[in-house]
């Protein structure tokens, strides 16, 4: 996978210094999530950058091998399927340069979100549990984490105590809850602090979910959140 990737941006004020890097699922694009952007503003929130990337197009086995948008292959959608392990972990490499573009642009690490749906949420999960440096927050959205038995010795421990969302559908034809279930109980072994919400709905986006997280972010945007700091003045 090509460290940079194409992408697509949105920002809810003039400068932003806080950063939501937001990965989309098997098959869609950058654009598939950009219209949630005004759903999520709040008088609460500092100006926002979303960064919404397209992954690579490849052929993917669970696509007959026809080629998609897919941050790595997929061979199956159980929890006993195989793993892409190189696959992965190429896009854990293309998903750490987006941080670190926010970080260049003068976005602190922990005014950092990294989000994502589906396999966009296995991404950004195995990604912001390795990263060097405290993000903000992670978010995952009907999706699960992926090669979670290298976790425990993966995880940097900067990320040990960030707070991560995780949602999914109770009626996921795609991703069954249980599979989800699983990550989540995975990373609630190992002290990591895990917001779980379920709401009535298939491999899909509900409305209260939303609701969710806006108020996450705004917990974990709030100056006084742990590792929340402003920047040094220049």
């Amino acid at each position: 996978m090509e460290a940079s990737l194409e992408t697509v941006e949105r920002e809810t004020g003039v400068n932003p210094k806080h950063s939501i890097i937001w990965l989309h699922g098997l098959g869609a694009d950058g654009h598939d999530f950009a219209p949630i952007v005004p759903e999520l503003a709040h008088d609460d929130l500092p100006a926002l950058r979303f960064v919404f990337p397209h992954a690579p197009v490849r052929p993917v086995t669970l696509n007959q091998g026809l080629p998609i948008r897919a941050w790595f292959d997929a061979y199956g959608l159980t929890r006993d399927s195989r793993e892409d392990i190189d696959g992965i972990r190429a896009a854990r490499h293309a998903v750490t340069a987006l941080i670190r573009r926010e970080l260049e642009r003068g976005v602190l690490p922990e005014h950092i979100v990294l989000a994502g749906f589906s396999q966009g949420c296995a991404a950004a999960l195995y990604t912001g549990l390795r990263f060097e440096r405290r993000l903000a927050g992670l978010i995952g959205m009907s999706g699960y984490l992926p090669l979670r038995n290298t976790t425990a010795a993966e995880r940097h421990p900067a990320n040990a105590d960030t707070p991560v969302f995780l949602a999914h559908g109770s009626q996921d034809p795609v991703i069954p809850i249980s599979f989800a279930e699983i990550s989540r109980d995975a990373l609630t072994a190992l002290g990591q602090p895990i917001e779980w919400h379920v709401y009535p709905m298939p491999h899909a986006v509900h409305p209260q979910e939303i609701e969710d997280i806006q108020s996450f972010l705004i917990r974990v945007f709030s100056p006084a959140a742990p590792g929340s700091r402003e920047p040094l003045p220049v």
